[in-house]
């Protein structure tokens, strides 16, 4: 099937109480692999794609890359824009064919966050096209994208209720204590504003820096509200780590064929993990 909208695929999520994965790729492979992790699984998925790993591939690369795999799988998959500051990169990415799109002007007051997601939303609906904002400043490092502990903030749900209200956004990750990257110790999950936000807010909400958070952490989440659980730094390290044992087993190989499959299988097996842990298997065909 075609590439479709993130919009009712996470709004039925959010009703039916489960989470669909997000799921950041670098390489083809590794877009395949989560492809093929949720094809095996019967699950709606979310390829998602850093602004650095769009300057480096090109958007139209990458979506005509998400095109063909989704063309061949039997499950809904859109195609998401992270974290991106800046509009002109997101309407490229939207003419590319671009299913979903995320404005972070979350670095800036809350009106010139909220002017700048409403611009983007009116750009974005004329064209079917799912946006996702940030309110608050989730920490962490994860690509081109770094936020000091000190600098992060976490969401009001005053604000993100009238936020809603001034974008008419589709989607919010609002900064309830999660951070990108790999955790140092227990993530510190303010489960009381994701309850106080859900409460306040229709839309589904985003669960960044879904690397590493204990299971049970994550099902209460879902539980509460979050639809959408992004997935990054676990996908490279798996990745690289079993190129890494290729190479340790046999220093002398050159085929990519070989190592690539290796690094393909180990990003699957984390994806179909991930995928079982935010409730979506045998979900792919629910409305």
């Amino acid at each position: 099937m075609a590439l479709v909208s993130s919009t009712q695929m996470l709004r039925t999520a959010r009703e039916q109480g489960y989470c669909v994965g997000a799921f950041n790729v670098h390489t083809m492979e590794m877009l395949q692999a989560v492809v093929e992790a949720a094809c095996e699984a019967n699950a709606p998925l979310i390829l998602q794609t850093t602004v650095g790993t769009v300057r480096h591939l090109g958007p139209e690369y990458v979506a005509a890359i998400a095109r063909v795999a989704s063309e061949e799988a039997p499950v809904p998959i859109a195609l998401h824009l992270d974290h991106c500051h800046e509009e002109e990169l997101i309407m490229r990415c939207i003419e590319a064919g671009y299913t979903s799109v995320m404005i972070d002007a979350s670095m800036h007051p809350f009106a010139e966050n909220a002017e700048m997601t409403r611009r983007v939303v009116e750009l974005a609906r004329e064209r079917g096209v799912n946006v996702e904002a940030e309110l608050g400043k989730v920490g962490g490092v994860e690509d081109d994208l770094v936020v000091d502990d000190a600098d992060a903030a976490l969401a009001d749900p005053i604000e993100c209720e009238r936020f809603i209200e001034l974008t008419g956004v589709d989607t919010l990750a609002p900064a309830i204590g999660t951070a990108h990257g790999i955790y140092k110790g227990e993530p510190r999950i303010d489960f009381a504003r994701i309850e106080e936000i859900a409460r306040r807010v229709s839309v589904p909400l985003v669960l960044h820096g879904g690397s590493g958070i204990p299971e049970e952490q994550v099902k209460r989440a879902v539980q509460l509200g979050m639809a959408k659980m992004n997935v990054a730094t676990e996908l490279r390290i798996a990745f690289s780590q079993a190129i890494k044992g290729v190479f340790d087993n046999n220093p002398q190989e050159n085929d990519p064929r070989t190592y690539m499959k290796q690094a393909k299988q180990a990003v699957k097996e984390v994806a179909l993990a991930k995928m079982e842990m935010c409730g979506c298997v045998g979900k792919a065909n629910v409305r």
